[in-house]
């Protein structure tokens, strides 16, 4: 039934069958989450060899280095060979931290903030104003981190093929914009990787602002569900290309790889921003945890092993994904009142739901047991203005748990249209 084309008689019939159905699920007491991206325990169970390794593998570095004490400020040079082959980043412009890229992404803009980055004429925080581009849904935290800075969003729509970049080339001519979030392979949410030519536009357009920084989060660049996942072009190479060396501050992390508590994050830039960066780092930290990092090279000694071990990943999520997406289908393809992506990678379906109902379905899972992420988390300042975006995360219940929430979801957007529809 599309609910668009349907008399009022027929909706109310609808809604009423729903609305029982409904009430059949409260009465179950559920209690399921599909709110955050986190890896299910079979995932992480994958990793637990890791923390079974022998002690001569996890304390001398290769070049004898004991890694039980303070110091390699950037990261062990293997471990730095490990994101080059990884990303094709030359080793020498990778810094590596602790567990976390967010982390890094934050003490990122707080420095620019402090110090300013190479192509400053003063520190980001001494400026009237600073205003960032967010693609728009986009990820929560980044949005998180400018808000926590008083750095102004702004948001830019998001396209199959990327940010929309007339958008963001109009947009980057005022002076104040000082930069870009990106997370551009399996995108938080929508699940979209940019196309070559976005990446292309991205690292040669002209902008105002002489120090413009992308913050190219890579956080899914190996994160293929399907056989044939898809390609990035790599912005690193296409900006040093377009005369714009020192654009792009590069994040990634084994946090969905291994343990994301427990994995390790990089941060890859230019000569001139890491000469600059890395001083201040020194007065942070006396280095990161090079154990972990050890591990992390023993348990997975180069790329082959790597993809080896996200492709037992994408068994797990590759069924959690199915179970969402058969629901979406068989519930709501033919309503009219919702739409989805389908994407080959990463941990999100970006759900569109009839606009101005998000916050109803969001009341009525959470009524019913379903935790959702927020309404409005997908943009800058929690503000969906047309009420209609919704992100799910299906790698972390089981999938019986998942197969539950998902129809609980189903009939929430079903019973928030209709009621909609009917008032």
């Amino acid at each position: 039934m599309n609910y668009l084309n349907e008399s009022r008689a027929s909706l109310l019939a609808e809604l009423a069958k729903l609305r029982a159905a409904y009430e059949n699920i409260v009465a179950q007491g559920l209690s399921l989450d599909l709110s955050r991206g986190k890896p299910s325990a079979e995932q992480l169970d994958l990793s637990m060899p890791m923390l079974s390794l022998p002690a001569e593998d996890v304390i001398r570095a290769r070049d004898g280095f004991d890694c039980r004490n303070y110091g390699v400020l950037l990261g062990l040079p293997e471990m730095r060979e490990f994101w080059s082959s990884l990303t094709g980043i030359p080793a020498k412009n990778i810094m590596v931290g602790g567990n976390s890229s967010l982390n890094m992404m934050y003490d990122a803009i707080a420095r620019a903030m402090l110090f300013g980055v190479a192509d400053s004429v003063r520190p980001w925080g001494k400026e009237e104003t600073v205003k960032f581009l967010c693609p728009v849904p986009g990820y929560d935290r980044h949005f998180a981190i400018c808000e926590t800075m008083g750095i102004e969003m702004i948001p830019v729509p998001m396209t199959p093929n990327g940010p929309d970049m007339d958008e963001v080339e109009r947009l980057v001519a005022d002076p104040a914009v000082r930069g870009i979030w990106c997370v551009p392979k399996y995108a938080n949410p929508t699940g979209i990787t940019y196309s070559d030519e976005v990446v292309r536009r991205l690292a040669s357009m002209p902008t105002a602002a002489p120090d413009f920084r992308i913050f190219w989060d890579n956080a899914y660049m190996i994160h293929d569900i399907a056989d044939e996942g898809d390609v990035l072009l790599d912005i690193f190479a296409e900006a040093k290309r377009a005369g714009n060396e020192n654009r792009v501050f590069f994040f990634a992390s084994t946090s969905k790889v291994t343990f994301p508590g427990a994995g390790v994050a990089m941060m890859a830039m230019s000569d001139a921003d890491l000469a600059l960066a890395a001083p201040i780092a020194g007065a942070q930290t006396i280095g990161p945890d090079k154990l972990n990092q050890l591990r992390h090279l023993a348990f997975l000694p180069d790329a082959a092993a790597v993809k080896n071990l996200m492709k037992k990943h994408a068994v797990f999520l590759g069924r959690r994904f199915e179970i969402v997406l058969d629901a979406l289908r068989e519930d709501l393809a033919q309503t009219g009142v919702a739409s989805w992506t389908e994407p080959k990678g990463g941990y999100f379906i970006s759900l569109d739901v009839l606009e101005g109902t998000a916050k109803r379905v969001y009341e009525l899972c959470t009524e019913a047991g379903v935790v959702l992420t927020k309404v409005g988390a997908t943009f800058p300042y929690g503000k969906d203005p047309e009420n209609k975006n919704l992100r799910l995360a299906p790698s972390y219940p089981s999938e019986a748990d998942l197969a539950k929430a998902v129809r609980v979801l189903t009939v929430a957007v079903r019973v928030a249209a209709l009621e909609k529809l009917t008032a």
